[in-house]
């Protein structure tokens, strides 16, 4: 596997530990339940540092679109999913245009 494809896994583990933040501080209650606010420190932490040995071979712009774009979607999903949020069309809608979002910023050729 080459340096590329290793760094697009390193960014796929970047988002999975920054959902996993995020949906921890559902249940950390405002920081104030030691082990949820434990684990939202160490999947934030381990997010960053994930991403920061991604972009060494990849764009910080498009990287950093993947990241933002798809651990928004990926929330919003659970938080459907798991916590019963709205449903509403422009909310679906607008989950759809992140991710063809996404879907275009990597279309375009990139440089190695």
């Amino acid at each position: 596997m080459g340096p590329q494809a290793f760094s697009w896994l390193l960014l796929g583990a970047s988002i999975a530990a920054e959902v996993a933040g995020t949906i921890a501080l559902r249940h950390a209650d405002g920081f104030t339940r030691l082990t949820p606010s434990l684990v939202v420190g160490v999947c934030y932490a381990a997010a960053i540092w994930l991403m920061s040995i991604a972009v060494r071979h990849l764009e910080v712009g498009l990287a950093y679109a993947v990241w933002a774009g798809s651990g928004t979607a990926l929330t919003a999903v659970l938080g459907i999913l798991w916590f019963g949020e709205s449903t509403t069309l422009p909310r679906l809608a607008g989950v759809a245009m992140i991710v063809i979002g996404v879907v275009v910023l990597n279309l375009e050729p990139h440089q190695p």
